[in-house]
């Protein structure tokens, strides 16, 4: 499990968005434990400024082992060409430790398809001649993908899929249209508490905004939720399922069900810490449940 075109990345790996607003030196200490605990795979995504392909190097050049994941590098936020010469770069300067994960993402833009900007996208890509220097290991890339449409093309055009805020159901779904050769990569919330209505009340401030955009509706619905589940801060059912809480026992527990539902590997990302703070506590608590002893997810 965790592999993907020849990378071993764990069955378990760390997915954050704190990165997104500390500083160099914290992110740099931060992701130096992690790989001495024996984490091999560090998921970000760029949604607060920090530009993807740089963030993704910094961690790079601070790790020697650590596999690197942008989940996601969004389309819109560079041309084809600049993502690709920055990833053939990245596939040199540090060999068999980068994955480019590209995605739609960023706010509903009316009158443009997802498929068919991506297709657009990989398209430009695949046609680009580069004077670069060809790299020391291939460049490899996975698709953000919730749709049948979208994960049928992360299986023909990339290495495979990323799925965000998705439940078990949905794993064993997109395995089934993924087959068994491309590698599905899932992100899953948690959340280290066992009191019901708090751990609802911090699951429900985290899934607003999902639960208020069309394509993360849709897939809601697709996944047999119902209107009124959805609407008014999510169903406990649906909240239930979209993050895990409780504590460590049940939440890697649940965690294990993405992986015998078919994920080759799950990004598990801490909700719930307070301004400020630091989720490594939790990452060490995680990594001593879910790294085989030895190291290594």
């Amino acid at each position: 499990m965790g592999g993907i075109d020849g990378l071993d990345l764990g069955t378990f790996g760390i997915y954050t968005f704190d990165f997104e607003n500390q500083p160099a030196a914290q992110l740099r200490e931060s992701i130096q434990e992690m790989e001495e605990q024996g984490w091999r795979a560090f998921w970000i995504p760029e949604v607060g400024g920090r530009e993807a392909l740089t963030h993704a190097g910094f961690l790079l050049s601070s790790t020697e082992r650590m596999h690197v994941v942008n989940g996601i590098a969004r389309i819109w936020s560079r041309g084809a060409r600049s993502a690709y010469g920055a990833s053939l770069l990245l596939a040199d300067a540090y060999p068999d430790r980068h994955v480019l994960g590209l995605g739609f993402g960023g706010e509903p833009r009316p009158g443009v398809k997802p498929v068919a900007a991506m297709v657009e996208y990989l398209d430009e890509m695949d046609a680009l001649a580069s004077d670069n220097p060809a790299p020391r290991a291939p460049m490899r890339r996975v698709l953000a993908a919730y749709g049948p449409r979208m994960l049928e093309l992360a299986r023909d055009r990339s290495a495979g899929a990323h799925t965000y805020h998705v439940n078990v159901a949905h794993t064993a779904q997109a395995r089934e249209i993924l087959g068994p050769d491309a590698f599905l990569g899932v992100e899953h919330p948690v959340l280290f508490e066992s009191d019901p209505a708090t751990a609802r009340a911090v699951a429900r401030e985290h899934l607003q905004g999902y639960l208020a955009t069309p394509y993360n509706i849709a897939k809601f619905r697709r996944l047999g939720y119902a209107e009124e589940e959805i609407a008014h801060g999510g169903s406990d059912r649906l909240v239930d399922d979209f993050v895990f809480w409780g504590d460590l026992d049940a939440i890697v527990e649940k965690l294990h069900g993405h992986v015998e539902a078919g994920a080759d590997h799950v990004g598990v990302q801490v909700i719930g810490i307070e301004p400020g703070r630091s989720a490594l506590p939790h990452w060490r608590r995680l990594g001593e449940a879910l790294l085989p002893r030895g190291g290594g997810a």
